[in-house]
């Protein structure tokens, strides 16, 4: 086999598993809060944990990588994803549950963070936009997935097999990467670790977060809420201000001007933000406005499942011959079409035209994802690639942890809040009052009408990314030829 083609399959398990573990635990929240004794914040933080050591972590890792190699990370990566899988669905206390749920992001963010740089180093140019492209669809597939594959589980299975999933699959991974992959990453050896970057980033995201967090549930005083987003301010201009003068920075930040990847990633974080909600939002309108069990949502979510892996490879290679930019301009507008669509939406819809619009959702977000990770990517010097596929993860994880509190934000501004704590506390009950689900019905119509607006907005950096101009690439200096292409 093709060295590529054994680096994107086993890249692929790996950021498929990760993917399905950032939203597995959205249907099954209330049975493990029930069976842990967990209260609300606790509940929260079972999710939450996961996206925030997975964001805060990968700059870091990305730079470790660039530095010692890839697969060595790699490796460290899936064992502690693994191993913590086993250990949450040991767990016999909320807050045990919440600190292992801590350190499967960790090794997420090594797994996704690794997965880029690794396909993007053993990948000619003109075919990295297709194996990106199934990489990228693998993660969000894997998300989307975690929704049905948790109904299942529930269906038949105790809730600790939420997790205890991960363990077959982790060892299968491990095993596979151990023999198959070797290191052919250009590194730096002997180059520093900008720590106290990493110190400024850390506090930044995490108070962000955190702001979020407690804004969106209802959790703290509003003083609380804004101190933290004072703080995660201050931060951010002092990192900024710290990697501008760094001798060996945390983030380049030559590569955000690098023009190309900069609007990338941009367009990237607005889409998730706007995107990643949607698969929840569906799971709430099958459970509380139609009564369907966890089970019966999961099943009817398939469409969605479905059409986002197909679409994905088809993307990618008429994107590597055809060029990117109408893909992701085109992808992006019908994003926004179908998720609009979903406001429509009522309690006597017809299930075929809510799979028909899912249909639409998945193959578009199929058709810009691909596309937009090649464009950028292939944007960045080959010594890079570990941090730039860091940047993207870390935009990533930002935009899907913010997506959640956002939708619950908008929500709020149409819906009472307790309402949609007590929806949240039981989302898999049947029979909620029909005034409820009146009102519930609003705020998801408020939420896809915002939404779909909000992703129409990234179109406007990829359009200026892909706009020609004569100046040099403020990447030139570090970047030969030779570096830059394959």
């Amino acid at each position: 086999m093709d060295y590529k083609w054994t680096v994107l399959s086993v890249t692929t398990v790996g950021v498929l598993m990760s993917g399905i573990d950032s939203r597995i635990l959205i249907i099954g929240l209330p049975q493990i809060a029930s069976a842990m004794h967990a209260d609300t914040e606790q509940a929260v933080w079972f999710t939450q944990g996961y996206a925030l050591a997975s964001t805060i972590m990968l700059l870091l890792i990305g730079r470790v990588t660039d530095i010692f190699g890839r697969l060595k990370l790699y490796l460290i990566g899936f064992a502690t994803f693994t191993i913590c899988s086993l250990l949450t669905g040991l767990s016999q206390s909320p807050n045990q549950i919440i600190i292992f749920r801590i350190m499967q992001g960790l090794g997420s963010s090594i797994i996704w963070s690794n997965s880029i740089a690794m396909i993007t180093d053993s990948t000619p140019r003109k075919e990295l936009g297709f194996s990106l492209g199934v990489n990228a669809i693998a993660y969000n597939l894997g998300s989307v997935l975690g929704l049905t594959v948790s109904g299942l589980i529930l269906f038949f299975l105790d809730w600790r097999f939420l997790f205890y999933i991960n363990v077959p699959i982790g060892i299968f991974g491990i095993a596979w990467a151990r023999f198959r992959l070797r290191e052919v990453a250009r590194t730096e050896r002997g180059a520093p670790v900008d720590w106290a970057g990493f110190a400024a980033f850390v506090l930044s995201i995490s108070a962000f977060l955190l702001a979020l967090t407690y804004a969106a549930y209802g959790i703290g005083e509003e003083a609380t809420v804004t101190l933290l987003l004072a703080l995660s301010g201050v931060a951010m201009v002092a990192f900024v201000w710290h990697e501008r003068r760094a001798s060996s920075p945390l983030l380049d930040l030559k590569l955000l001007r690098v023009k190309e990847f900069g609007s990338s990633v941009v367009a990237l974080l607005v889409n998730v933000m706007a995107f990643s909600s949607l698969a929840l939002l569906l799971s709430l309108y099958f459970q509380l406005v139609l009564g369907l069990s966890p089970l019966e949502a999961g099943l009817r979510l398939l469409p969605l499942d479905i059409t986002t892996v197909l679409a994905a490879p088809l993307s990618g290679r008429l994107s590597d011959k055809f060029g990117q930019t109408p893909f992701i301009v085109g992808g992006l507008g019908l994003v926004s079409v179908a998720t609009f669509l979903f406001s429509t939406v009522d309690a006597s819809t017809p299930y075929s035209i809510i799979a028909a619009y899912m249909v639409l959702l998945g193959s578009s977000i199929s058709v810009f994802l691909a596309p937009n990770a090649s464009f950028g990517m292939k944007a960045v010097p080959a010594e890079r690639r570990g941090v730039a596929a860091s940047v993207r993860s870390t935009f990533w994880n930002v935009g899907l942890t913010v997506s959640l509190n956002l939708v619950l934000w908008i929500m709020t501004l149409s819906v009472p809040y307790s309402v949609i704590n007590a929806v949240i506390s039981t989302i898999s009950a049947v029979g909620t009052p029909v005034t409820n689900r009146t009102l519930f019905t609003n705020g998801l119509k408020a939420a896809y009408i915002w939404l779909a607006a909000l992703n129409a907005v990234a179109i406007i950096p990829s359009i200026l990314g892909s706009a020609r101009t004569k100046s040099t690439s403020p990447m030139k200096s570090i970047c030969s030829r030779r570096d830059c292409e394959f």
